[in-house]
Order: structure tokens, then C-alpha cells, then sequence
């Protein structure tokens, strides 16, 4: 990680996101033409919920940690971004990262979980 506030680092993954959207997916009425950016963008988005995450709950290992580790963290502090996690897991990384889904909506809806998620975290880190 190159920046040491993991709130701004995973803000800008988010934004690169958006830019990926933005100039390469080439949106087309409610749909993107190009599944390839529409990956690069979900996995962006997700690992800009996983820095915040990881800052947050202050992760001891580098190795890979499995979607359940986060979900088993999150629901013992709060269950509403808990259901956040979920949906920007399904939304960012499995349709957008894996399947490339065309559809916008899709990668508004994870996109706004990212940013839900990174917000709640940002909140809990300024009142520690």
C-alpha cells in the first residue's frame, strides 16, 4: 500500500474505478460495451473495500484472507455493513470482476457499497 491512511487509499481505488467506467467501458444507453474494463473496475472498486477494511480492523497477516474471515469481523460489529459487505462482494467481485456484467446499474449499486463501506469505516477510524 503506498499511502499510510488506508481511508484516502481505498478512496482512490473507488475513483479509479469510476475513471475505468468512465473512459474505457464506453457506456451505451444502460449498458457498458467493453466487459474487459468492466472487470478491471469491479476488482478495483472490491480492493478499495478490502484496504479500508483491512486498516480498519487491523489485519495482523499477509496472507489472503477467505470472504467468510470478513463477513464472520463484520458481523459482530455491525450487521448493517455487514449486508453492505455482502452486496459489494456480489456486486464488485463475483459480477463485475468475474463476470464482467454490462449492466450500469450493477456497478452503481456496488459502487455505492464501496463507498457505504469505506465512509462507515472512515467515521469509526476519526472517532478512535
Amino acid at each position: 500500500m503506498t499511502n499510510e491512511n488506508p481511508v484516502l487509499e481505498a478512496k482512490r481505488y473507488v475513483e479509479n474505478a469510476r475513471a475505468i467506467l468512465r473512459e474505457k467501458a464506453r457506456k451505451e444507453d444502460d449498458q457498458y460495451t467493453d466487459r474487459k474494463y468492466v472487470k478491471l473496475a469491479g476488482h478495483a472498486a472490491y480492493t478499495g473495500v478490502l484496504v479500508a477494511l483491512d486498516g480498519f480492523l487491523g489485519v495482523k497477516t499477509k496472507k489472503r484472507k477467505d470472504v467468510t474471515w470478513y463477513k464472520e469481523q463484520l458481523a459482530s460489529l455491525d450487521k448493517k455493513v455487514l449486508n453492505n459487505f455482502v452486496n459489494a462482494y456480489e456486486l464488485l467481485h463475483l459480477y463485475m470482476g468475474y463476470d464482467g456484467t454490462r449492466e450500469a446499474a450493477v456497478a452503481q449499486a456496488g459502487l455505492k457499497r464501496a463507498d457505504e463501506i469505506i465512509q462507515w469505516v472512515e467515521q469509526r477510524s476519526a472517532v478512535c
